[in-house]
């Protein structure tokens, strides 16, 4: 061969290998590159970020129409560089060098390099060659395509089937993976981690988790003298009371402050005036299955901030509030009338003391553990369901790693425990 005649080889295996790495490298960044992202430059108006939105919506003829072009160059540029070696060096000899070579290039400079550089920076990669990968889907779509029925073809009969529709629930782990990743390399702060979780989590989460028990529940009798249910609407202190009749299960109304205080005004301080079943509001019942995102929903459509609620039998279960989701977001509101939350204090020796009917998910919080939320919505709940009997002041219980004292109890209810992090022991 002339001089001029390898000249030419070198170039168009150049080219070919060039061509080969550009592939390459849009197949690693079109699978690399961040949808998110992506998808906020193209709310910008970036046509690029647009173009790869497009290709990424049928992501299984773009990665076909990739490889098939991906092998066919590589096979051309094998193939002409067997044969022209071949006709050099006599016999197998020609054939090994070709492969040595050609494997040497097509690793080196169609994979590891352009991978590598595809790797660093994914979405400017992914926009740079969205338009030559978006003529090569285009052109090779048709071969695809056939490529794409024989292999649904030959997969039937083993009962795969191959379906690329979106998947809810896999982009939802997906978030709150990459937010647990980013908050495990230093790049998220604890408190955003569990704000971002906390909006993950409402569909998952229901009103029986986070509602007030109704042992806890604060409520007046409609029928006490107004007076005296004046006095002990202060005493309570709360925006919103609700009011029974005969017993704390007839719930007949929800008493605003607000309203009130109104009425008082308008009765020129004579509170004998004020009918209370004028002011007060209708109450709001919902299923205790109910979840907090759709909750939260309904609290923002009917601009109410106070549901009661209640078992498949009617019976009520406790309140729930648009803070107490709102705290499943943000962590705990307290303004100045709130008594301070003594549910989970911190010990010198690394346990903490934790209020019976404090809620597992606020002790996880506080303390960044991992304690189970199925079984229970309590810490004293938790230890009962897994002791399978009511304990006694100073039974000790060992967890999911963690150990559990009794401190107190009163009658059948767990007050008061002391629980160690995992791998500790008390002295």
């Amino acid at each position: 061969m002339t001089l001029g005649a390898w000249l030419g080889l070198a170039l168009i295996l150049i080219l070919l290998l060039a061509l080969s790495g550009l592939i390459s490298a849009a197949e690693t960044a079109m699978t690399g590159a961040s949808r998110a992202r992506l998808h906020q430059l193209e709310r910008e108006g970036d046509r690029a970020a647009t173009r790869v939105n497009r290709l990424l919506g049928d992501r299984e003829s773009m990665i076909g129409a990739i490889l098939l072009a991906y092998n066919i160059i590589n096979i051309l540029a094998s193939s002409l560089t067997t044969s022209v070696l071949g006709n050099v060096f006599p016999g197998a000899l020609g054939v090994a060098i070709a492969t040595a070579s050609m494997t040497v290039l097509i690793v080196v400079f169609a994979e590891i390099l352009p991978k590598t550089v595809a790797i660093t920076r994914p979405d400017g990669v992914a926009r740079f060659l969205s338009w030559p990968v978006y003529w090569v889907v285009k052109l090779l779509s048709p071969v695809v395509n056939v490529a794409q029925w024989i292999v649904r073809l030959t997969l039937r009969p083993f009962g795969v089937k191959l379906d690329m529709a979106f998947d809810v629930l896999a982009a939802h782990e997906e978030i709150k993976g990459a937010i647990e990743y980013h908050h495990s390399e230093g790049l998220v702060e604890g408190r955003d981690r569990q704000m971002l979780g906390g909006v993950l989590d409402l569909s998952d989460l229901t009103v029986e988790q986070v509602m007030v028990h109704r042992k806890s529940v604060l409520m007046l009798d409609a029928d006490l003298p107004i007076s005296e249910l004046i006095a002990e609407a202060l005493e309570i202190g709360h925006t919103r009371i609700p009011l029974y009749r005969e017993n704390p299960e007839n719930i007949v109304g929800v008493l605003h402050a607000r309203d009130l205080m109104r009425a008082m005004a308008d009765a020129g301080g004579k509170v004998e005036k004020i009918d209370v079943a004028k002011i007060m509001h209708e109450p709001w019942f919902i299923p205790e299955a109910t979840n907090l995102k759709d909750q939260l929903q309904a609290f923002l459509k009917t601009r109410r901030h106070f549901a009661l609620v209640v078992d498949e039998y009617g019976a009520l279960m406790g309140l729930v509030t648009l803070e107490d989701i709102l705290e499943e977001i943000v962590g705990e509101i307290d303004d100045e009338h709130d008594a301070q939350a003594m549910g989970v204090r911190r010990q010198p020796d690394g346990s903490v003391h934790v209020d019976g009917q404090a809620p597992i998910r606020d002790l996880n919080r506080a303390m960044d553990w991992d304690l189970p939320e199925d079984d229970a919505v309590t810490v004293a709940g938790l230890v009962i369901h897994e002791a399978e009997t009511i304990p006694e002041p100073g039974q000790t219980f060992m967890f999911h790693g963690h150990r559990f004292q009794v401190l107190r109890r009163r009658n059948n209810q767990i007050t008061g425990l002391k629980v160690w992090p995992k791998q500790d022991r008390p002295a």
